[in-house]
């Protein structure tokens, strides 16, 4: 079946099984490609969608009691783990990268560009001279 990914803790079978179900009304879809079919794939999706929505809010209420709980009975230890544990599980990403010049590149052309020459210049090297010059951290 599926292997359990650990960095989201409220995703457990049940939600695994509504991926089979959503997965299988779009290859049914694909199969067949009928309004009804259509319909079927929209109305699993939205279920499949609330279903989440309401497992991740349950979880977080959960969370948020234990922190008041801990808080009521002055356990500041756990509460503060708790929070700090809270604030670490959101790191958004950003899908920006530095030129050569140092200017913000936002474009994913650009980005990939600039990915394939810095993988270009470090891993096209000729000489072991080069190489240890490349990979000496003081430069």
């Amino acid at each position: 079946m599926h292997e359990m990914k650990q960095h989201k803790p409220w995703f457990d079978e049940d939600c695994l099984g509504i991926l089979d179900q959503r997965k299988e009304a779009k290859m049914q879809w694909i199969q067949d490609p009928s309004q009804s079919n259509v319909d079927n794939m929209n109305k699993v999706r939205r279920d499949a969608s609330r279903h989440f929505r309401n497992k991740k809010k349950a979880y977080l209420k959960g969370k948020i009691e234990g922190l008041e709980t801990n808080s009521k009975i002055n356990n500041i230890r756990d509460l503060y783990r708790g929070i700090n544990d809270g604030k670490r599980e959101y790191q958004p990403r950003t899908g920006i990268v530095k030129d050569e010049e140092g200017d913000l590149v936002a474009d994913s052309h650009s980005i990939m560009a600039r990915w394939r020459k810095y993988f270009s210049q470090i891993l096209n090297v000729h000489g072991v001279s080069e190489v240890t010059y490349l990979l000496t951290p003081w430069r």
